[in-house]
């Protein structure tokens, strides 16, 4: 309904321009659209009709085809040829009928032919009939650009909302890999405290009874050396002693135990002395991180690391003992978190452990040398420590080397690896020491791992 009262009210205001050079013609028209209610606008020419269109808004044309100077099909021509005139329909009234004076209209751009002698009821037909047509086009195009440009917005609210999304979901999975780097960091920084407090108990139980056992023989060493000394007294004012004392010494072997029981006293001393070390060693490895960055022996670190790892590298029944071959640099304390260090030491040593075991499957026991190089620097530019550990294993392919350090990732059998551990290195190396960690390694020639540290302060 809302569609028939637009049309009803643009038909009632519509203007119908009627260009002929037959005062007869024009009266009789007029009068018919008059009678119907329309406006009317008359030209006598072609010339004057392109002129009043220039200014007068005409709904519809009725243009006679033969006129003295511009025609009909010249005018129309003129008229599709002028953006502001080219959507205003033209209906040609005309004495010819001819089929191809038809077709040259059509081309032309007329929406239709009235032929004379007209019929007054057909002429105020066929214009009601454009004028429905054209408004209802004109109303069509409205309604495509309004449709175009509720696309257009939609569109255009449809990519704000998926870039919204977008970056929604970005956010929640850097939220999410930052939870889970905070919660492997949790379960790994709480299971190393907990080794750390463990160890350290021992180390601290240790202490105890070899302070005991040291201070022991301390005292009992000469002590020791009075009393034999003191023996031999007896043996010289004794010379001939009875048979008894004779069998009994026979029976000890007195001269031998004189003679060795110093040697087993030092040797007590010496395994003493080791304990202590293993026991410091422990106490350096597990030591506690504060907040603060601390001086640290880089290489008491990496020596406390591979006691911990003793066990693994000594000799079995697969292989012969894994070689450590270190050369270490010299340089001063460096500031850092000793404990996290120490992690990152052994993490990667285990790995070059495990590697070493892996590429020895297949080997017979005389031909496998397992060799482990650890060495350290100091850069020229006197700003990094470079720490290198390098394994003579198998080495890793490139799609390995790539993933070597993104959690979760491993490339041994289930139950054996988390994934975790490189991770974790490269976290404490970049995040915690703003270091770098890198990996060289290829197929059959081993893997390398750098270590570069800054040396914020030297002591």
């Amino acid at each position: 309904m809302a569609l028939e009262n637009s049309i009803s009210t643009v038909f009632d205001n519509s203007i119908i321009m009627i260009v002929d050079d037959m005062p007869n013609n024009l009266k009789v028209l007029s009068s018919v659209l008059a009678d119907a209610g329309l406006e009317v606008a008359i030209a006598t020419s072609g010339q004057g009709a392109l002129q009043q269109l220039e200014h007068t808004p005409v709904s519809l044309i009725l243009l006679d085809v033969m006129m003295p100077g511009i025609d009909g099909f010249e005018t129309c021509r003129r008229i599709k040829a002028n953006p502001k005139t080219q959507n205003i329909p033209v209906i040609f009234i005309t004495a010819l009928s001819e089929a191809i004076d038809k077709v040259q209209g059509f081309d032309l751009g007329a929406v239709d032919y009235i032929t004379k002698p007209f019929q007054q009821g057909e002429v105020l037909a066929r214009v009601r009939t454009h004028l429905k047509l054209n408004q209802l086009s004109r109303i069509l195009e409205f309604k495509n650009t309004e449709l175009q440009q509720l696309t257009e917005k939609l569109e255009q609210r449809v990519m704000e909302r998926t870039h919204e999304l977008f970056t929604q979901k970005r956010n929640l999975e850097q939220a999410l890999l930052e939870l889970q780097k905070a919660q492997i960091q949790l379960v790994k920084s709480e299971k190393m405290s907990a080794l750390g407090n463990l160890v350290a108990g021992i180390a601290h139980e240790m202490n105890n009874p070899l302070g005991f056992i040291f201070a022991s023989l301390k005292q009992v060493k000469p002590t020791l050396s009075e009393l034999v000394e003191h023996l031999r007294l007896y043996q010289k004012s004794l010379p001939n002693p009875s048979d008894e004392i004779q069998d009994h010494a026979v029976e000890i072997d007195l001269d031998y135990s004189l003679e060795d029981l110093p040697k087993v006293i030092n040797a007590m001393g010496i395994a003493c002395d080791r304990l202590k070390g293993i026991s410091t060693s422990l106490c350096t490895f597990s030591r506690a991180d504060k907040d603060y960055k601390v001086p640290f022996n880089i290489h008491e670190g990496i020596d406390s690391t591979l006691l911990i790892l003793k066990h693994r590298l000594k000799a079995n029944e697969q292989r012969p003992a894994i070689e450590v071959i270190t050369e270490y640099g010299k340089f001063p304390q460096i500031e850092c978190f000793p404990g996290q260090l120490n992690q990152v030491f052994m993490n990667i040593l285990a790995n070059a452990i495990d590697a070493l075991d892996e590429s020895n499957q297949g080997m017979s026991y005389t031909s496998i040398a397992n060799k482990i190089f650890i060495k350290t620097e100091l850069a020229l530019d006197r700003k990094q420590v470079i720490i290198r550990i390098k394994d003579n294993g198998f080495g890793m392919s490139e799609y390995v080397r790539e993933k070597i350090f993104d959690d979760l990732f491993t490339t041994k059998g289930v139950g054996k690896g988390t994934g975790l551990g490189l991770a974790i290195a490269h976290q404490i190396v970049v995040e915690k020491h703003g270091g770098a960690i890198d990996v060289n390694s290829a197929i059959g020639q081993g893997t390398e791992f750098a270590i570069s540290l800054p040396v914020c302060s030297l002591n």
